[in-house]
């Protein structure tokens, strides 16, 4: 990874506008607190979204650190994990991530995270246990291949025990708590 400046901050600029604007969108929509017409909003905000890192893509394979800094990239990720509406350009996306982080520029936890959710778009079960449903009665993880092995998958891609991970989601997601750095959890029915 690299502490450099970006070769091309204008674009990290509007990915992080526009993920940040989403994040917002995202925290308010898991917490039930959207009528009808916000949450049509924020799919078409999405879609948008999705469009533009479509045409980033396009013009210059996946925008890591070294096209967009730390800050873009993470921005252009979670644009792609709330990509749900057109699987196909989720998969690219998790392959183009997938090769950015052969070639150091990008976080193996970014790409497992998108993997999982690329499965989980397709009705597919997940590989590394990053994607949980909320219900009003709690979170609960979604479909996962092969259970008893999660945990030396997870840590193939730096990421904690599958308890350890849950049991931080279920506090980030208390009636007090913050959304700011929110899991990867989508509404019930949603996905």
């Amino acid at each position: 990874m690299t502490t450099e400046e970006p070769q091309r901050p204008d674009l990290a600029r509007e990915l992080i506008a526009r993920a940040t604007e989403s994040a917002a969108h995202q925290a308010k929509r898991v917490r039930d607190q959207l009528d009808a017409v916000q949450l049509g909003q924020g799919r078409h905000t999405d879609h948008a979204n999705t469009n533009v890192l479509r045409r980033i893509l396009a013009e210059h394979d996946w925008p890591g650190h070294r096209l967009v800094g730390v800050s873009g990239a993470r921005a252009a990720w979670s644009i792609a994990l709330h990509s749900d509406d057109d699987y196909a350009f989720q998969r690219a996306a998790a392959t183009l991530l997938g090769r950015a982080v052969q070639a150091s520029d990008a976080p193996v936890q970014h790409w497992a995270h998108l993997h999982d959710r690329a499965l989980i778009t397709s009705r597919r079960a997940q590989e590394y246990g990053t994607q949980l449903l909320l219900h009003a009665d709690g979170i609960e993880l979604c479909p996962l291949r092969a259970p008893t092995s999660v945990d030396a998958r997870r840590a193939t891609v730096g990421l904690p025990p599958l308890a350890v991970a849950l049991k931080a989601v279920r506090r980030r997601y208390t009636p007090d708590s913050s959304a700011d750095e929110a899991p990867t959890v989508v509404r019930a029915g949603a996905a």
